[in-house]
């Protein structure tokens, strides 16, 4: 799985880009704000059907214009397949495999594996609950689409209950058999999305922990937590026994929407207790696991996304993502640097083929 040629209309800084790829590694290079990591962006948008950094589609158009266009040809099992993702101010966004669109965002999903390392990661771990959850939901989707299906289920029930619950405070009413459908539902999803992450966590951890030896030389003792409510009780029992206080509020206050990770080091949270280095390392373990756990799954080599990662590592965690790279362990992989000659003197040592592109 590779990326041949990525052609940008109107996105973000880009009036009108074209690119042409190496299978192997290719190196954006050039000063800040000059569209590295928008062109990173780009690619991650082709395979997920949104930005890594800007959620708000609209905010991506180019400032002036009212549409972008991302056009991607890329290699999968030998055949080629052409990638289109549009969108115009007003309107809803398209997705085309091969110039058929797609019905839903979410069957695209896990076409393209993909796995990206930024600074921006470092939001999983000084962020609240709900960015954890995304994390393990895109790892878990991008190679089991039943699962994306029950994620996009329970959030529709959610919302219709948290509405529900709204309408009686306003009109002072009360039905429970409509809570109770409600109810049925949120159960027979929640459960299956309870049982996924447990499963996965069961298996990414240990790989997580192997990483994250690896980057720090074996020197400290880590965690990756899953906490759910349901560990303790089923979810009708739950929302049964919560309904004074969500009628109270009026929303819901039990559920796998109230899912979170706990990252440890030596037995305590690393956003108090862990160093810049520490946090670094926990982070490029953890999407590194990401992308290891992906290539089982899903059965291609993910394209890898290291956005300014040689400004905010130390030499040696550079090296030992290079070192890596050297094993052939990796597919293709983008890299954005502001230094030209530093990052051209790293890929030189992996004897992997790359291209050099000057923004």
């Amino acid at each position: 799985m590779y990326l041949q040629k990525l052609s940008l209309i109107n996105y973000k800084n880009f009036s009108s880009q074209d690119f042409e790829f190496d299978s192997k590694i290719n190196c954006f290079v050039g000063q800040n704000g000059i569209g590295k990591t928008n062109t990173l962006d780009a690619i991650y948008y082709l395979a997920f059907g949104k930005s890594y950094f800007n959620p708000i589609a609209s905010q991506n158009i180019k400032h002036g214009e009212n549409f972008f266009v991302i056009d991607g040809e890329f290699i999968r099992d030998e055949k080629n397949e052409k990638i289109i993702c549009s969108l115009k101010k007003g309107q809803k966004k398209v997705m085309k495999r091969n110039g058929k669109v797609y019905d839903k965002l979410s069957e695209h999903v896990g076409f393209i594996p993909l796995v990206i390392i930024s600074p921006a990661d470092r939001d999983l771990i000084i962020e609240g609950s709900e960015t954890r959850r995304k994390f393990i939901d895109s790892v878990i989707s991008q190679s089991n689409k039943q699962y994306l299906k029950t994620l996009i289920n329970y959030n529709k029930v959610l919302a219709q209950r948290n509405s529900l619950l709204k309408y009686f405070a306003l009109n002072n009413t009360f039905n429970t058999d409509t809570l109770e459908v409600y109810n049925e539902q949120l159960n027979e999803y929640g459960s299956v999305i309870f049982k996924e992450r447990s499963e996965f966590l069961a298996t990414f951890n240990p790989i997580f922990k192997e990483r994250y030896s690896a980057i720090s030389g074996g020197k400290e003792e880590i965690d990756l937590s899953y906490k759910s409510q349901l560990f303790d009780k089923d979810l009708k029992t739950l929302l049964e026994e919560n309904l004074q206080k969500d009628r109270a509020i009026q929303y819901t206050s039990v559920g796998t929407h109230k899912d979170d990770l706990s990252f440890d080091i030596g037995g305590f949270p690393i956003k108090k207790f862990g160093s810049q280095g520490q946090q670094k390392s926990f982070l490029i373990a953890l999407k590194l696991a990401q992308f290891d756990f992906i290539k089982v799954q899903a059965g291609h080599t993910p394209i890898l996304l290291l956005d300014d990662i040689f400004d905010k590592l130390d030499e040696n965690r550079v090296g030992h993502i290079i070192e890596l790279v050297d094993k052939d362990e990796f597919g293709q992989i983008f890299i954005s640097d502001t230094h030209p000659e530093r990052t051209e003197n790293v890929v030189k040592k992996t004897h992997q083929s790359y291209r050099m592109i000057q923004l």
